[in-house]
C-alpha cells in the first residue's frame, strides 16, 4: 500500500498555516495558487479543497487569539452569520462556473485587495 503522507503537502500547509496565524489570510489567497500552479490541481477541486483546509487553519488560529483576548465576541458572531450564508452560496456557485472564470475573478478580487492594503 502506498503512502499517502506527502512531505512536500505538509510544508505548504504549515507555510499557509504560519501566514494565515500571522496575517489572518493564507487559506484562499495563498493556497489556491499553490495547488493550481505548483501541485496541478484542478482549479475548482483546488478552491474546495482550500476551502475545507481553512477549517483546521481557522480553528487552530482563533483558539490562540480566543485564548489571549484578541478577538471581539459581537463582531464575530455578526460576521459569522453573514459568512455561513456567503459561504453557501458560494459553494452552490462554485459548481456552476468555469475554471477560467474562477481564475479571473479570484485574480480580480487579489488584485483589488492587494491595492486596498497598499493605499487605505
Amino acid at each position: 500500500m502506498k503512502n499517502p503522507f506527502n512531505i512536500q503537502n505538509s510544508i505548504i500547509g504549515a507555510f499557509t498555516g504560519f501566514i494565515n496565524g500571522l496575517f489572518g489570510s493564507g487559506g484562499g489567497t495563498l493556497l489556491v495558487p499553490i495547488l493550481n500552479n505548483i501541485l496541478k490541481v484542478e482549479e475548482h477541486k483546488s478552491h474546495a479543497t482550500a476551502l475545507a483546509v481553512i477549517i483546521f487553519l481557522t480553528t487552530t488560529s482563533s483558539a490562540i487569539y480566543i485564548s489571549k483576548g484578541t478577538y471581539d465576541v459581537k463582531l464575530t458572531i455578526q460576521a459569522a452569520i453573514g459568512s455561513i450564508i456567503g459561504g453557501i452560496l458560494g459553494a452552490k456557485l462554485l459548481s456552476k462556473v468555469t475554471g477560467k472564470f474562477l481564475r479571473i475573478s479570484f485574480g480580480i478580487v487579489m488584485i483589488i485587495s492587494a491595492v486596498r492594503m497598499i493605499f487605505y
